[in-house]
């Protein structure tokens, strides 16, 4: 009887440890099976997570290179408008020392005949 009742607690610590490794095997696989959906998940929302930053910068570069263009386009409406005054002022720069040389030029005429009238009639009263 003593050798039946080992054999029976053998028999029953046997089936305990082949369940309890069955349970374990489940177990660890299940948790194997969630690990793996989980990193999955996490792919999944880094990859929407970088479209979503793909996609922001590229906003974000077309509206800065709109922005740069707008800004070109005023630079070169004041350039414009800046060489368009200095011609402006040039040219009356120009027209006031012209009608300067002329104006200087007739008052030098004007007096060389004064003088030499005076010089004329000097000479005729001699």
């Amino acid at each position: 009887m003593k050798k039946l009742l080992l054999s029976l607690v053998l028999v029953m610590a046997l089936a305990l440890t082949f369940t309890s490794c069955r349970d374990t095997k489940e177990k660890t696989e299940d948790s194997i099976e969630e690990a793996i959906d989980d990193a999955g998940d996490a792919i999944e929302d880094a990859t929407d997570d970088i479209g979503d930053a793909i996609d922001d910068l590229s906003d974000e570069t077309d509206n800065a290179m709109d922005s740069a263009e707008a800004a070109m386009e005023e630079a070169k409406s004041d350039l414009d408008e800046a060489v368009d005054k200095a011609q402006e002022a040039t040219n009356k720069a120009m027209d006031d020392a012209k009608n300067t040389v002329n104006e200087t030029v007739d008052k030098a005429e004007k007096a060389g005949t004064d003088a030499m009238k005076k010089a004329s009639d000097k000479v005729k009263e001699y």
